[in-house]
């Protein structure tokens, strides 16, 4: 609309333009207009007249259609006057042609019968025929003079039905006369699912019955099909409609999957202790198996829109879902629940089942539901460790039992590689715990920490047990000393142990303990490392206690006349000391370099021990110089023997030696005069000295009077102590018999 009043302005100006090109026109503007005026006037006037003419035509048309229109309404009327008329007429003819009607029905029905009157009078012969051919499992021809029989009765129960629905008589009668026909049906379809039942076996033998049975089951359905579209149209059907074939064909393959699952279990747990991975086993390859199968074989058998594969996929995953859901609901053992779990959660979707190459792409595993519930897997999870922590406990408590047993043996513990005592318990300890930890991580990382957190924790409560153990088996020997035979060996075994476990504990925490983990269990593995310390520590002292029993008659003659006068005391002890320390030899190094120590230090005690007794008071000066020479003499037997059992273990052995010698200088010295300061140099590189220890040490002397000891003891008092910041005290050990200062200055 726009572009056309555009195009109107434009040449509105241009004629304008060209009616004054001079400037003598401009005179005659006004006549201009007025003729322009008159010419729009005569346009309009002319299309105002085509208008009305346009619109006199329209009426004219519709007034002569409107003529027309009734006109025929006219006919119309009429028409149906002497239809009405004609109708009134004819009632009396309707009724009399009744007999004619039901003659017509009569004639249908006898032309049916005609029809089928050969297979009616031969019906007992082709049921007998059809018989022969199912027994010789030529089903396809069977079935089709089965349909034959079956098309004359239906036909003839129609033509009855159409004739009279309510004459349940006649309708029984044909019923009856085609009753053999039945009992084919069925026996028929007896064959067929025979043959479905064993399809698997069936598409590998002989895939020609497999695909006639497939054949008879579609031509049925397409019968059904039918019949039920007649119902629809009729409200007739004949008798066993529908037989859904493929319906039950499907329910009984499906009733043979389960069978064929739960069949598979061979074993019970009082005839086989695996009997539930056999049983997994079995369905395993079996699954595999028949899937492989069907997939290859079995669905070129079926027609495409069967999805054979698929419906055979979902039913064995159905009836697996089942049969584990059944196994998980048994009172299952801890190694069971493992091995149920360990095959759901992960053997089924593996490439040695589900996953399994051949089977791709049709099955996707990442498609296919869980068997079980995660709820059913949890609980299998929670009744897994609260098993296995009962198995633990006992486990642990009949290792310990045993090893005790191995205590009291009357030959020696066996040696490792390297020559150490031990017992088994380490072995059979960590043996178990790493079977457990290799069964869990089959199911998954999260239960293999569980179990390893579970097996730490009841190592660190079976470690408590491990020490009281050790300690009751020190105090029975103890009562008699004799017995156990091997005491000392097995001790040393108890004490290697020790390390070993130790040991075992960083190896499984290296092995199956993620690096994020090891802070959760530093506690608990500090408690055990202490714990194992303890029990070692105290077995090494009461190995050590057995030495110094013995060594008990000698450490008494030290510090006597008989000793002052030649006695082998201390040839002796060394002796008894090396002596033990070559079965001690087993002991590993790390408790073995203590013991030394130990051993080291407890001998300088008993010697000092010995001093401060007073079991002697030296007369005079040249007895004074031979006992501190005796002194200095055994100190480095002392000093030798234990730099001898300390080789390579990097242990200091001249510290507390020196200690004695340091004693025997003062023992030593002649002049009474310098004793204070000899007493301070001892009491200033040994602090721990107490004042009865100097009155003891004043006494064996001999030559201190009592106001002399009194001046020393009340000076050392007033003085500074500085004592070595590397001074083990020693002294703190020792009591002197006489408690108080006064009594030893009397």
């Amino acid at each position: 609309m726009e572009e056309t009043d555009r195009e109107a302005v434009a040449t509105a100006v241009q004629r304008v333009a060209g009616m004054l090109q001079r400037p003598v026109q401009l005179d005659k503007v006004e006549q201009y207009r007025r003729r322009e005026a008159r010419k729009k006037a005569s346009v309009e006037a002319r299309l105002k007249v085509q208008t009305i003419q346009s619109q006199l035509d329209g009426v004219r048309t519709g007034l002569s259609q409107l003529h027309n229109a009734l006109n025929d309404v006219k006919d119309i009327q009429q028409s149906l006057i002497d239809v009405n008329k004609d109708w009134r007429q004819s009632i009396n003819t309707i009724e009399n042609l009744k007999d004619v009607k039901d003659a017509v029905v009569q004639h249908s029905q006898l032309a049916a019968a005609v029809e089928n009157l050969k297979n009616i009078f031969s019906v007992p012969e082709i049921v007998r025929e059809t018989q022969d051919l199912i027994e010789r499992g030529e089903l396809l021809q069977a079935h089709r003079k089965l349909m034959d029989l079956e098309c004359s009765r239906d036909n003839l129960m129609y033509e009855q039905y159409r004739m009279d629905s309510k004459n349940t008589h006649d309708m029984n009668l044909i019923h009856t006369y085609f009753g053999d026909m039945q009992k084919l049906s069925e026996e028929l379809a007896k064959q067929l699912w025979m043959v479905v039942q064993r399809s698997l076996v069936t598409v590998r033998r002989d895939p020609t019955l497999l695909v006639s049975v497939v054949r008879i089951i579609e031509r049925e359905e397409k019968i059904d099909r039918r019949m039920l579209d007649r119902k629809k149209q009729t409200g007739f059907i004949p008798p066993g409609r529908p037989k859904k074939w493929k319906e039950k064909m499907f329910n009984i393959l499906e009733r043979t999957v389960s069978t064929r699952i739960e069949g598979t279990q061979a074993d019970t747990r009082e005839s086989d202790k695996m009997w539930l991975v056999r049983h997994l086993e079995i369905i395993r390859k079996y699954v595999l198996d028949d899937l492989l199968v069907a997939k290859t074989l079995l669905d070129q058998c079926f027609p495409p829109h069967y999805d054979i594969f698929n419906k055979l996929l979902n039913m064995y995953h159905q009836a697996l879902s089942t049969r584990m859901q059944e196994l998980a609901a048994e009172d299952l053992e801890a190694n069971e629940i493992v091995s149920l779990l360990s095959w759901v959660l992960n053997t089924y979707k593996s490439a040695e089942m589900m996953g399994n190459p051949e089977l791709s792409p049709e099955v996707d595993i990442n498609s296919l539901d869980p068997l079980i519930s995660q709820n059913v897997v949890e609980q299998l999870l929670n009744k897994y460790m609260s098993t296995l922590t009962s198995n633990i406990i006992g486990w642990l408590r009949k290792a310990l039992e045993t090893d005790k047993k191995d205590w009291i043996k009357e030959t020696e513990p066996e040696a490792d590689q390297d020559g150490y005592y031990q017992t088994t318990l380490p072995a059979i300890v960590f043996q178990m715990f790493e079977q457990n930890l290799q069964v869990a991580a089959q199911i998954n990382e999260d239960l293999k920490t569980k179990v390893l957190l579970l097996c730490l924790q009841q190592m660190n409560s079976f470690l408590t047990r491990y020490k009281d153990e050790a300690q009751l088996y020190k105090e029975e020997h103890l009562k008699n000393r004799r017995y156990p035979q091997c005491y000392v060996q097995y001790m040393i075994a108890v004490i290697n142990n020790c390390q070993t476990f130790k040991e075992s504990i960083v190896s499984l925490k290296r092995k199956y303990l993620k690096t994020e983990m090891e802070d959760t269990l530093s506690i608990s593995h500090t408690s055990m490392d202490a714990t194992l310390d303890v029990i070692a520590k105290e077995g090494c002292s009461s190995l050590l206690d057995e030495v110094f029993m013995d060594l008990e008659p000698h450490l008494n003659e030290l510090m006597t006349k008989k000793w002052l006068m030649g006695s082998n005391a201390v040839g002796t002890i060394c002796v008894t000391v090396e002596d033990y320390f070559n079965d001690f030899a087993k002991i590993k190094k790390p408790y073995k370099k203590t013991m030394t120590i130990e051993a080291h230090r407890r001998v300088v005690v008993e010697y000092i021990r010995a001093i401060m007794l007073k079991r002697i008071s030296f007369k005079n000066a040249e007895e004074r110089k031979e006992g501190a020479e005796i002194m200095i003499k055994e100190a480095e037997q002392f000093r030798f023997l234990f730099k001898k059992l300390a080789a390579g273990s990097g242990e200091d052995t001249e510290g507390l030696c020196d200690i004695i010698e340091a004693i025997a200088e003062v023992i030593k010295l002649t002049d009474p005069s310098l004793l204070y300061l000899e007493v301070s140099m001892l009491v200033s590189k040994y602090p721990d000295i107490r004042d009865d220890h100097i009155a003891a040490l004043l006494t064996v002397r001999g030559d201190a009077s009592r106001d002399m000891k009194q001046t020393i003891i009340e000076t050392l008092d007033q003085g500074p102590s500085q004592p070595n910041p590397n001074y083990v005290p020693i002294f703190k050990e020792i009591t002197v018999p006489t408690l108080t200062v006064p009594k030893l200055l009397k």
